[in-house]
């Protein structure tokens, strides 16, 4: 099984919302954890249904799979950082808000809508009750991490303690309703510090809402290893049935403080192997709201790491085809593959008869006939094999400067599509600099796809820097075609020379490049 994996907006503060979903899709990630505020879709602001609609076209040209998040701090008010809440004497502005979402959710078609409790006020038992706590965890009040004895305050902790559990209730109630309403599915999120801060008080609130179907559980990797009493792959488990909606970072035990892959203490592969083994198919999205300073550099360093714990987790490996790459097919498998009826079969025969055409019909591809995968051809999705199928439409001789302008004018993944088409059409070697383009760039798919079957006609120096520039993006390097077969003495040696240098800087290597380099000594 391979992960989906995602990123946070809430990183991504210092951005457009446009521009900060084109770097998240330009990285290769496959989707968004979309987080409603002031410059991010405000929910309060004019025109809303018509923004939504041009964020669901934003979504969809990228192919970006989302859920909605509602942590925004000012939002509400401009004074207190996430007030109200729920548990406020008068809630009436975030249940307003909270209702607003998951409408969002339903025009965005996002896979879910996740909230939290709220922090208690001070004195109530179950939590720390620190006000300027955000809804990435409990801050000090000098704005840094906070120190976390763990524990939901639940329905205990004296009249107070019901009094709040009450509203709680309450509020959450109204939320099912709506979301039921609207076929969205709800994610609720322990929050360390809040009045639910753990798994153990989900289920408490989950009991007291009747368990209610549409109404499951956020989980946040970091969260677990700050405060559960399971290891974290059990914390996975343990809520397997309910599980919607993941968030992923590091984290240390007892602070609550989202931190960079790699500076906590979680080990990741079990992690995601758990993930895998549950059978979890929602986003796995990168929390990380205190980097927005360097969004694009952490966002890029993140996927790395994903793609090579998920290689250490076992859920990628030599041989097999990663969300990055795609296997050798025929043109005969795509047309038995993707429906050639309807839109598809007319947008072929126009293409044939008028190649001109396809520079209007390549773009729709993805809104016309799906982004999803591709049933019976690994790597690939429909939307892909459809724009294949219209390349190889075109008349022999036209196809090589068809790919060249559908490729420099086209989207990351218009790019993509004509990338894993090359192999399949009738161009020779003409394609090449279009491969040398793609392995400049820091996305990716782009790279991943450039070194598949057509790198062949890559020389040999630049397919080598080619698969060492895999290796400094943390590319898996299933990834990379025909590399037991290409790989030489040569190779050997600059990856022997970037191992000197990661081990000189303390940084690890990856471990499919470790065990490339193995193996190329002892061949």
């Amino acid at each position: 099984m391979t992960l989906r994996f995602g990123y946070g907006t809430n990183g991504f503060a210092n951005h457009r919302l446009r521009d900060a979903l084109a770097v998240i899709a330009d990285l290769g990630y496959r989707g968004v954890a979309l987080t409603l505020d002031h410059d991010h879709l405000d929910p309060f602001g004019p025109d809303l249904a018509r923004r939504t609609a041009e964020v669901a076209s934003m979504l969809d040209r990228l192919g970006l799979a989302v859920v909605i998040e509602t942590g925004a701090r000012y939002l509400l008010d401009p004074w207190r950082k996430h007030a109200p809440t729920l548990l406020d004497d008068d809630p009436t502005l975030r249940v307003q808000f909270l209702r607003r979402a998951v409408r969002v959710g339903a025009d965005l078609g996002a896979e879910a809508v996740s909230f939290w409790s709220g922090v208690p006020p001070a004195g109530v038992t179950g939590g720390p009750a620190d006000p300027a706590g955000d809804a990435t965890g409990a801050a000090s009040a000098t704005g840094g991490p906070a120190d976390v004895s763990g524990g939901s305050a639940g329905p205990a902790g004296g009249p107070d303690g019901a009094k709040f559990w009450d509203r709680l209730v309450r509020g959450c109630a109204e939320i099912v309703e709506v979301a039921a309403d609207l076929g969205v599915t709800l994610g609720f999120e322990p929050e360390p510090g809040m009045l639910v801060a753990d798994i153990a008080g989900w289920r408490r609130l989950y009991e007291d809402l009747g368990s209610p179907p549409g109404f499951g559980i956020t989980l946040d990797i970091g969260h677990c290893q700050c405060l559960e009493p399971l290891p974290v792959p059990d914390c996975v488990r343990a809520v397997a049935d309910h599980l919607v909606n993941v968030q992923i970072d590091d984290m240390r035990r007892g602070v609550h403080e989202h931190l960079e892959f790699g500076t906590g203490e979680i080990d990741f592969p079990p992690v995601l192997r758990a993930l895998a083994e549950v059978g979890y198919p929602g986003l796995v999205a990168v929390e990380l709201p205190r980097h927005s300073h360097a969004a694009p550099s952490v966002a890029a360093h993140s996927i790395a790491f994903l793609h090579q714990a998920s290689i250490a987790a076992g859920l990628t490996g030599a041989g097999q085809t990663t969300s990055l790459g795609c296997e050798m097919t025929t043109l005969d498998e795509l047309r038995a593959a993707v429906p050639t009826q309807g839109w598809l079969g007319e947008a072929l025969d126009r293409v044939a008869g008028d190649p001109t055409a396809i520079e209007r019909l390549f773009p729709a591809a993805g809104r016309r006939c799906g982004r999803g995968p591709l049933p019976g051809v690994p790597g690939w999705r429909t939307d892909e094999a459809a724009r294949a199928l219209l390349l190889a439409a075109l008349p022999a001789d036209r196809v090589a400067a068809g790919a060249e302008v559908l490729y420099r004018h086209g989207d990351s993944a218009e790019k993509l599509a004509v990338l894993k088409a090359l192999p399949l059409l009738p161009i020779g070697d003409e394609a090449v600099p279009l491969l040398r383009d793609a392995i400049r760039t820091n996305d990716t798919r782009l790279v991943a796809a450039a070194l598949g079957p057509y790198a062949r006609h890559l020389d040999d120096a630049a397919w080598r820097q080619a698969v060492l520039k895999c290796v400094f993006m943390g590319i898996p390097l299933s990834a990379v075609d025909g590399l037991d077969d290409r790989a030489d003495a040569e190779l050997a040696t600059m990856l022997a020379g970037l191992v000197a240098e990661r081990t000189a800087a303390g940084r690890d290597m990856a471990p499919d490049a470790l065990a490339l380099l193995d193996r190329l000594k002892g061949a």
